[in-house]
């Protein structure tokens, strides 16, 4: 047997002896006792320290959520602000509108009356071509301005129409047949009108041929030497031939405009 073997043994004996001495056992059974309550004690500590940090990081993510939400309501608050100041001008723009549409609804009725006055004196002193059509055409308005089912809007538009329609027969030539009184016997003619320049009549059967004379505001008879003129200008303006020139009189005061 080797010294070191000899050593070991003498050791485990002298450990051996102590173990089962009286005397030294209740010594290191309390010591294993402490050992094992101390490592109970860090057990439950980790354990509470375990939990402690999991409570914080819950507490942590539950902070940066709040001021998550603290920021993105901060944001939405902004944005309703803005949209109520938004919707108060809007509002104040909006009772301002009402204002200026109640002062407009007192003051276009006496424009509408104004415009229809203006259109009928100007049909009377006009060339007197499709008299009937528009003769009834202004006392259609006149009975429309008045209509409480019919509003303002509606009238204006229908009454400027009826302007663009005026100011359309400057720029057009047209034949129309029609009634004409002559000498006290009213007979079908057919009407050749150039814009508003002139106005001429030619009866059905090609034997009298006229104008309306404006500064004496009477139909004045030309000459037969117009009569194919006037006959070639119903044509035309009935697209029954082509446009070609025409030798016709021209009242001076027309000209001179």
């Amino acid at each position: 047997m080797t010294f070191s073997n000899m050593k070991s043994l003498l050791i485990m004996s002298v450990i051996s002896v102590f173990a089962s001495s009286p005397l030294h056992s209740e010594p290191l059974s309390q010591a294993i006792k402490v050992e094992a309550a101390t490592n109970e004690a860090a057990i439950r500590s980790q354990k509470k320290i375990d939990a402690l940090s999991e409570k914080t990081r819950q507490m942590l993510e539950q902070y940066r959520s709040a001021i998550h939400q603290t920021k993105s309501l901060q944001t939405y608050n902004k944005h309703l602000k803005d949209l109520l100041n938004s919707q108060q001008q809007e509002k104040e723009s909006l009772q301002q509108q009402l204002q200026d549409i109640e002062t407009t609804q007192r003051d276009i009725v006496p424009l509408l009356l104004r415009m229809l006055d203006s259109l009928d004196k100007f049909i009377q002193l006009d060339v007197p071509f499709l008299a009937e059509e528009r003769q009834q055409r202004l006392a259609n308005l006149k009975a429309m301005v008045v209509r409480a089912d019919v509003t303002n809007a509606e009238k204006f538009r229908r009454i400027l129409e009826a302007y663009q329609i005026e100011n359309d027969y400057g720029k057009t030539i047209e034949a129309y047949r029609g009634d004409l009184e002559l000498n006290g016997v009213k007979s079908s003619v057919d009407f050749l009108r150039l814009g508003r320049i002139a106005l001429y009549y030619q009866r059905l059967d090609g034997s009298e041929t006229g104008y309306w004379n404006k500064e004496t505001k009477q139909w004045q008879v030309l000459p037969s030497d117009y009569r194919n003129a006037i006959r070639n200008g119903l044509r035309i303006a009935r697209k029954e031939a082509a446009p070609d020139l025409l030798t016709l009189p021209i009242p001076a005061v027309e000209a001179g405009q």
